[in-house]
């Protein structure tokens, strides 16, 4: 396989993506790009591509973390510096998804430690992207501390070093890209803000843009530097061009009017902190620097608006990012430099008139005042907004749900659905809210999260133990106390220590792991009341937020009708499992055995998939079993099936009204689950830990 990398200038369409990385290679100080998009669309070869078009850096000869000649970092570990130096290309560095914390900032050269008796540092991914391109590929997809850990380093310019005995400080500036699939699952709001710039991409629709893509990826497989040469000529005006900003970014001016817009964009937009602010503003200066200019213009602003706010516009985890282009054009114009007033002409008209034919202050229809929503006024009624401009029902009123013709006690007309059974339109689902923590129980050695205790690569050293297989994380104190009462007799001379395989021992981390959380959600006519569906969907909805926090992955199953259907195959977008709760009908009968086999289906499908990961299954339901005599039999076997798999389980109690029969608790019983209503879901007073799991007994009693 050829190492010639694709040409950037070869590249197809994805303008703002292309800008985006421009401006951080012009400016690194802009905080770095995450490039959202679907599969497929060319992220990575596009940030692969930029590596080759970045300046040729001068190193200082020896030195481990890329000093420059010029203006060696005085806290360099490898300091003091010769003078001799040589110049090599910036360097593209890739993150993998299982990176670790150690492998990331560096750690104790153990084999020197051990072997030598000394105290070293063993370099880290960040020195080795200073003054070059760090590339995390899928960073939704790593553990969060280690997003915190890059995103600082990026922020700070520098990397701190405490560990295993090391104290250490050196340079970490790099231009930082991350791409993801937003269907694999989102980052957290406030990991998206340590971003600086944001860009959504899709495949074109354009059938002669696609077929132009495939007709230059066939020419560069068959002979990859041919393919490169034609675009050769491109690349070097194009790397010209980012040398040429770089040098005019100190002299761009950014003036107290450009400043002022910017400021006001980013209150308009109500965006958390200052960090936008500062981010708008180096993309600003930027722009005006790629585009060859000493000052920045309202056009600077509006684009940097484009690029650096709408992943900072997310208030909870089921917003999708976005800005409303016609909210930023009114602030721009709303806090635009003011026109220098024209010389005034002596007033000619008739008295208590103005030049201008207008009011007695000389207002004229281009001088009307801002309407109620600080944009122009409508005129008529004393300014009120014009229902059109409304979102919502036509009158201008606030959206509502769509009527449907409600017969005589005010419950929807059902229609045709599933199977031929009568179907309700779907419910809009209730306002989430902080629930109660579900856990499964024991310890667990699935993906670090937040949910369950399990033996974690983070987390809490509880212990040291011989290792179970490859070496991992070496107790490096318990090694030496092992090796330690032997060394006499090892025949042990000078500093180095004489250890043997059975010395060694690892950490034990307890921490907490995210979770397979299953819902198997009850969409049956007995659930269809508009009021109660609501509020169990909102109940799915709050729970689903929790899973999002706690980094869990989610999976939904319903029921109705004549069957069960996966509505949502295991993911970790929770975001996908929101939408299809928000459009899930009800009506029919309640083939509560066929939900239940279903998910064991998954489960067991999933676990081969990911046998580290342990599921917990949240059955909603108010219990009731509909379609035939052998209906709660065969529910009461399928509960009985997961029962004996070890699964945890949780039931949500939906029965209401004045008469309960407590086939909910009958079914958590014969799950060992416990049965939680929706009024006890809710994480209010002392913090209730659920138990998702009873013991032996609770079994047997069941039965």
């Amino acid at each position: 396989m050829s190492d010639v990398r694709y040409p950037f200038t070869a590249i197809v369409g994805m303008a703002d993506l292309r800008l985006g990385l421009l401006l951080n290679a012009v400016s690194p100080a802009v905080g770095g790009v995450l490039v959202r998009g679907e599969k497929g669309t060319a992220k990575s070869t596009m940030v692969r591509a930029l590596a080759g078009l970045l300046p040729s850096i001068a190193t200082v000869d020896g030195c481990r973390f890329a000093c420059d000649p010029a203006a060696p970092d005085p806290q360099c570990p490898d300091g003091a510096h010769t003078a001799d130096a040589s110049e090599r290309p910036a360097l593209l560095v890739e993150l993998p998804v299982g990176v670790t914390e150690d492998r990331i900032v560096g750690s104790l050269d153990l084999e020197r430690a051990l072997s030598e008796g000394v105290k070293a540092y063993e370099p880290g991914l960040l020195a080795r992207a200073h003054r070059g391109v760090l590339y995390i590929d899928e960073v939704n997809l790593l553990q969060d501390h280690v997003v915190d850990l890059l995103l600082d380093a990026a922020a700070m310019g520098r990397s701190y070093v405490e560990r295993e005995g090391v104290s250490v400080r050196h340079a970490a500036r790099f231009l930082l890209v991350g791409t993801m699939n937003p269907e694999e699952g989102e980052l957290r709001p406030q990991l998206l803000d340590r971003f600086g710039l944001t860009v959504e991409i899709a495949a074109t629709r354009d059938p002669a843009e696609r077929a132009e893509v495939v007709r230059r990826r066939l020419a560069y497989d068959a002979d990859p530097a041919g393919f490169a040469a034609r675009f050769a000529e491109d690349e070097r005006r194009l790397a010209e061009r980012i040398t040429t900003a770089r040098e005019l970014l100190p002299e761009v001016e950014l003036t107290d009017a450009a400043l002022r817009q910017l400021t006001a964009v980013c209150a308009a937009f109500e965006v958390d902190g200052l960090r936008a602010d500062i981010v708008m503003a180096r993309t600003a200066v930027a722009l005006a620097a790629w585009a060859g200019r000493t000052e920045v213009l309202e056009e600077d602003v509006r684009k940097a608006a484009q690029l650096a706010l709408p992943h900072r516009r997310r208030r909870n985890p089921f917003d999708a990012p976005g800005l409303d282009e016609e909210q930023l054009d009114r602030t721009l114009e709303e806090h635009a430099e003011p026109e220098q007033p024209e010389p005034e002409q002596p007033d000619n008209g008739p008295e208590g008139s103005g030049p201008d034919g207008g009011g007695p202050d000389g207002g004229g229809p281009e001088d009307e005042g801002p309407g109620p929503d600080g944009g122009p006024d409508n005129g008529g009624g004393g300014g009120a907004p014009d229902p059109a401009d409304t979102p919502g029902a036509p009158d201008g009123s606030a959206a509502a749900e769509p009527e449907q013709e409600q017969p005589a006690d005010g419950e929807p007309i059902p229609r045709q659905g599933q199977g031929g059974a009568r179907e309700s339109a779907p419910v809009a689902a209730g306002e989430p809210y902080r629930t109660r923590l579900f856990k499964v129980p024991g310890t667990g050695r699935g993906a670090q999260g937040r949910r369950s205790p399990a033996e974690t690569d983070g987390g809490h050293t509880i212990r040291a133990r011989r290792p179970q297989g490859r070496l991992a994380r070496l107790h490096l104190s318990a090694t030496l106390q092992a090796a330690a009462p032997y060394q006499a007799a090892r025949g042990r001379s000078g500093r180095a220590l004489e250890l043997r395989p059975d010395d060694f021992r690892e950490q034990v981390r307890q921490g907490r792991e995210s979770n397979l959380v299953l819902f198997v959600v009850d969409a049956s006519g007995s659930m269809a009341a508009r009021q109660r569906m609501g509020a169990v969907k909102g109940a799915v909805l709050s729970l689903l937020m929790d899973a999002y926090q706690r980094r869990d992955k989610v999976g939904l199953v319903t029921f109705r009708g004549s069957g069960a259907e996966l509505a949502l195959p295991p993911t970790s977008s929770v975001e996908v499992g929101a939408a299809r709760l928000e459009s899930l009908p009800t009506g029919g009968r309640t083939p509560l055995a066929a939900g239940l086999l279903r998910a064991h289906e998954v489960l067991r499908v999933e676990r081969m998939r990911d046998p580290h990961r342990r599921p917990l299954l949240v059955v909603v339901t108010d219990g009731r079993a509909t379609g035939g005599r052998d209906a709660l039999p065969a529910a009461d076997r399928a509960a009985g099936l997961l029962a004996a798999q070890g699964i945890a389980s949780v039931v949500l109690d939906c029965e209401s009204g004045p008469v309960r029969l407590g086939l909910a608790h009958k079914l958590a019983a014969r799950l060992g689950a416990s049965a939680v209503s929706l009024a006890e879901l809710r994480a209010e007073g002392v913090a209730a830990l659920v138990q998702a799991h009873r013991t032996t007994d609770l079994h047997r009693k069941a039965a």
